[in-house]
C-alpha cells in the first residue's frame, strides 16, 4: 500500500498537476492538506474518475484537508474526536483506508513565538494527542501524516541557526511532536533514512529557496509499531516542487507491504 500526503496549497490552482501526479505515481491513500475549498466545491467527481473515494473537510479559501483512497474509506471523523473541544478551522480528518486509521492534519503555523497563534499551535497539538487516545490505540494500525509545521529535529533544517527564536523549531513545539510520538508512532521517513541531512519538503517560494536547497522537512507520515514494521521504503518527490506554479511542498511518500 502506497500512501502520501502532500500540502498542495490550493487544490483549485493545483487541480491539473495533482490530477497527473496521481496519474503517474498511483498512490492507494493520498492525504491533502491546504485544499482551501468549501466542500460544495471540492472535486470528487474527478478523483472518483481516478477511482478514489473522497472524504474533505473544507471551509472556503483558508485550510482544508482531504483523505482520498482506493482501499476504502470508513468511519470518517470530521475535526478532533468526540469531547474535544472542537476547532474553528478545518484542519484534521480522519478515516480507515485498507485497515489503517490514518489521520490527515494541517498543525497551526504559529506565526511567531510571540503571537496567540504560536500558543494556538501548541494546544492544538495537546488536542491532536488526545485525538489519538479517544479513537484508536497504538496497538492498532495507525498513520497520522500531514503538514505539521515542525521541523523534528536539526537535521531537517537547512540552517538552524537562521531559525533561532523562531516557529517550526521551538522546543515547545518539539516536545509536543516527541509526545505524539511517545504515544506510539514514530516518524517512517526518518526511520528508513535515519542518517538523512539535507532532504526537505518545504521551500519557499522567495528567494529562490528551492534551487538554493534552503528548506525544511515539516511533512510527516508518523505510523504506530506494526505500521512501521511494514515500511519498506520512504521519499520525497522533489520533481513535483518543480515546474510551473508548484506548490511550496513536495510530496511525501510511504510503501507498506
Amino acid at each position: 500500500m502506497r500512501i502520501v500526503t502532500w500540502n498542495v496549497n490550493s487544490l483549485r490552482a493545483r487541480l491539473e498537476r495533482v490530477e497527473a501526479w496521481l496519474g503517474e505515481v498511483q498512490p492507494d491513500v493520498l492525504c491533502i492538506q491546504e485544499t482551501k475549498l468549501a466542500d460544495d466545491a471540492f472535486p470528487a467527481l474527478t478523483f472518483e474518475a481516478l477511482g478514489y473515494e473522497c472524504a474533505h473537510y473544507g471551509q472556503g479559501q483558508w485550510n482544508g484537508v482531504a483523505i482520498l483512497s482506493k482501499v476504502g474509506l470508513d468511519g470518517i471523523v470530521a475535526n478532533f474526536a468526540d469531547g474535544i473541544e472542537p476547532d474553528p478551522d478545518a484542519r484534521l480528518i480522519t478515516a480507515t483506508c485498507g485497515g489503517i486509521r490514518v489521520s490527515c492534519c494541517y498543525v497551526p503555523n504559529g506565526r511567531s513565538l510571540d503571537d496567540d497563534h504560536y500558543q494556538y499551535k501548541l494546544d492544538w497539538l495537546d488536542r491532536l494527542a488526545d485525538h489519538l487516545g479517544r479513537d484508536t490505540s497504538p496497538n492498532d494500525e495507525v498513520i497520522v501524516t500531514g503538514d505539521f509545521n515542525i521541523a523534528p529535529d536539526d537535521r531537517d533544517v537547512y540552517d538552524p541557526a537562521k531559525f533561532e527564536g523562531a516557529t517550526h523549531v521551538s522546543q515547545p513545539e518539539r516536545d509536543r511532536l516527541a509526545a505524539i510520538e511517545a504515544w506510539g508512532l514514530s516518524d517512517l521517513f526518518r526511520r528508513q533514512h535515519p542518517d538523512a541531512s539535507s532532504v526537505y519538503s518545504w521551500w519557499d517560494y522567495r528567494a529562490g529557496d528551492f534551487h538554493q536547497g534552503r528548506g525544511m522537512r515539516i511533512d510527516l507520515v508518523l505510523g504506530s509499531a506494526s505500521v512501521a514494521e511494514r515500511c519498506e521504503w520512504a521519499a520525497i518527490d522533489r520533481n513535483a516542487r518543480k515546474g510551473k506554479s508548484p506548490s511550496d511542498h513536495a510530496p511525501v511518500l510511504v510503501d507498506l507491504g
